[in-house]
């Protein structure tokens, strides 16, 4: 095919596209909902940083694991649950 009978893609094929390059490059998507405590957080988060979703996500979960190594995850848990967040 010559680039002058090239069809455009799709925003379905784009999107399908993108999610492959992502997946070959060792990414994984993950979806959820957030309750209102957890959304108020992440909106002064990314206030704060400017992060996107995804590096947001990838830190959290990185420092979630680190405070479970650290035997944190309880005072962290505790501390959301008496500030109401």
């Amino acid at each position: 095919m010559s680039s002058d009978n090239k069809r455009a893609l799709s925003n379905a094929e784009k999107q399908q596209r993108y999610r492959q390059r992502q997946q070959a490059s060792g990414k994984k998507e993950l979806r959820g909902y957030l309750t209102p405590e957890a959304l108020s957080c992440y909106q002064e988060i990314q206030e704060k940083t400017q992060w996107n979703d995804s590096t947001l996500l990838s830190n959290a979960i990185r420092l979630m694991y680190a405070a479970h190594k650290c035997g944190q995850i309880g005072i962290l848990n505790s501390w959301l649950t008496e500030h109401k967040r």
